[in-house]
């Protein structure tokens, strides 16, 4: 299937404050989630809390050891909400 992607006013916000070399983790594993946003290597999950906050599924790809990005689906486009370490799970 194919995908629009978009990115909220947050996630730009987050994805500006990382620093070059998250910023290059980033690009790599953003490359990867155009082709397939459940592709193993990225480790999608759904995450429960945000999913319950934003009343929508919420998943969670990994980047890197703390990196993180959260994104949901809504018909045929993926929306990233943000960016960072385990800490936007609290959001």
């Amino acid at each position: 299937m194919n995908f629009a992607f978009k990115t909220t006013s947050s996630f730009r916000r987050a994805l500006a404050k990382l620093s070059p070399t998250q910023k290059r983790s980033a690009k790599k594993a953003f490359q990867l989630f155009k082709e397939d946003p459940f592709h193993p290597r990225l480790r999608t999950h759904k995450i429960h809390r945000l999913s319950s906050l934003y009343n929508k599924t919420i998943y969670s790809v990994w980047i890197e050891s703390d990196l993180r990005a959260v994104f949901y689906i809504e018909g045929r486009a993926i929306v990233s909400v943000d960016i960072g370490t385990h800490a936007i799970y609290r959001s």
